[in-house]
């Protein structure tokens, strides 16, 4: 796989729950990250006094964040109406020449700033809330 462009990776929220996803306005940069909490399983009968893990265990995570320039489009405003609603529906994150993660996610964090001479951004950032899925390309 070679060199990919950045403005490829989309987050993008379904609308109205019926599946139709819509790319979030606006973004300029994207991140995901997944995250497995570690079991320490370690006792005196370890090895060597080595650590040891136990395998499969822990929690599993993902999390979601995004910057861009404030749009006041449909998709500003449904990502405003989860995070005060406390809602947790599917987003997709579409990873370029890699795959695509869908879920449930909970809209952690969203803010709003501006400069007297520049635009308005914002900053988005999601938790996932249940089972992702991967689809390979």
């Amino acid at each position: 796989m070679g060199a990919q462009n950045g403005k490829d990776l989309l987050i993008k929220v379904d609308q109205t729950g019926d599946g139709q996803f819509e790319t979030i306005a606006g973004l300029r940069a994207t991140r995901i990250s997944f995250n497995s909490e570690a079991v320490d399983v370690t006792s005196l009968e370890s090895q060597g006094g080595w650590r040891e893990l136990l395998s499969g265990a822990g929690v599993k995570s993902a999390s979601i964040s995004g910057s861009g320039v404030f749009k006041d489009e449909g998709t500003d405003e449904r990502a405003r109406q989860i995070f005060f609603d406390g809602e947790t529906p599917d987003f997709q994150v579409i990873i370029p020449d890699f795959g695509i993660v869908e879920g449930p996610f909970q809209v952690s964090s969203v803010e709003y700033a501006g400069s007297h001479n520049g635009e308005a951004t914002y900053e988005l950032s999601l938790a996932s809330a249940g089972v992702l899925t991967f689809v390979a390309v």
